[in-house]
């Protein structure tokens, strides 16, 4: 059923976005670090079995240089340099297995999904890279979003989002993909980790952010129970005089604030009967988005949103973005 607001609310609700004085200056900082680590970006051949499709087996350095795996699937019979879909996975899956993942070269493109760093224990996807390194954190309730929430340094999402930046990269140095022609895709998590490398980056020449979770923390954590953005509220109902400090740690991680950046053409997608990621949260970021952005809007589904009912769409809209 419906709980958040009514659709024509929906296409005017434009708030006052919580953006720190540093955001840009804090990511410049994020990505200058992990830059400074050699990208060691490694394809392995593995035996899928399949008859039309190599995989790779892909580890690169992201966040601190610590490794990152991947899955990396081309087309067999392949005219080189093919143009990548880059996907990032929802809350607490990862890479799983490649037999999972193969649309995207079945149409001919190159496609990279990433693994979820120290996630993976909950999804259908399991993912196989560890959380590691000396970054430490204060309390925190179940899950990701509260790991860090005293300090947006030590915070998961700067990790994983790192993660997701330097993703771009490791499929641009596969001999087989075009670097001018690079998309971002994800749905929930994947969604918000889209819009990130979206904000962070002026070379994707794509967005696709499904139902996308990251954004408009304080709503999101006020108007729904389900899902991850109840980890916020848990730890505020014991850090009751905490409230402004987590939300300014997460106004970092916001997907409203990085839609602000982006300005690659976007493609949103949003289920108004979806308690996980309100509907309110995703019009939020479409309206700050910067480049030319269209959402399809459904409205009897909750978070499947359009489901595999609408690829078609994204496929056509990334086929005409790469023709370009």
């Amino acid at each position: 059923m419906l709980f958040d607001m009514e659709l024509d609310r929906l296409r005017e609700y434009r708030p006052e976005p919580q953006e720190p004085a540093d955001f840009d200056a804090f990511w410049e900082k994020t990505l200058g670090e992990s830059a400074r680590h050699p990208l060691a970006a490694e394809f392995v051949p593995y035996d899928a079995g399949f008859a039309t499709v190599d995989v790779f087996d892909v580890t690169f350095r992201g966040w601190g240089g610590q490794p990152v795996k991947a899955w990396l699937l081309l087309p067999r019979d392949r005219a080189e340099p093919l143009p990548a879909v880059v996907q990032y996975i929802g809350y607490n899956g990862g890479r799983g297995i490649p037999y999972s993942w193969l649309t995207w070269s079945a149409l001919g493109h190159a496609h990279l999904v990433m693994d979820n760093r120290g996630q993976g224990g909950g999804g259908k996807q399991t993912a196989d890279t560890p959380d590691i390194g000396p970054e430490g954190h204060g309390s925190s309730s179940p899950g990701f979003l509260t790991r860090g929430i005293e300090d947006p340094r030590l915070h998961y999402y700067r990790r994983l989002i790192t993660d997701a930046v330097r993703a771009v990269d490791a499929v641009k140095a596969h001999p087989a993909v075009d670097a001018a022609r690079v998309a971002v895709l994800g749905g929930s998590q994947g969604g918000g980790l889209s819009l990130a490398v979206a904000g962070l980056r002026d070379d994707v020449v794509a967005a696709v952010a499904d139902v996308p979770f990251l954004c408009h923390y304080r709503r999101a954590s006020q108007i729904t129970d389900t899902g991850p953005y109840a980890e916020i509220a848990r730890w505020l109902s014991g850090h009751r005089f905490r409230i402004e400090e987590a939300m300014e740690t997460l106004s970092y991680f916001d997907g409203v604030n990085f839609a602000a950046r982006a300005t690659a053409p976007a493609w949103f997608s949003v289920g108004l009967m979806d308690r996980i990621c309100p509907s309110s949260t995703v019009f939020a970021a479409y309206h700050r988005y910067a480049g030319p952005a269209e959402i399809e809007v459904f409205p009897y589904n909750g978070h499947e949103g359009g489901a595999e009912y609408d690829l078609p769409r994204k496929i056509a809209a990334l086929r005409g973005v790469f023709a370009r």
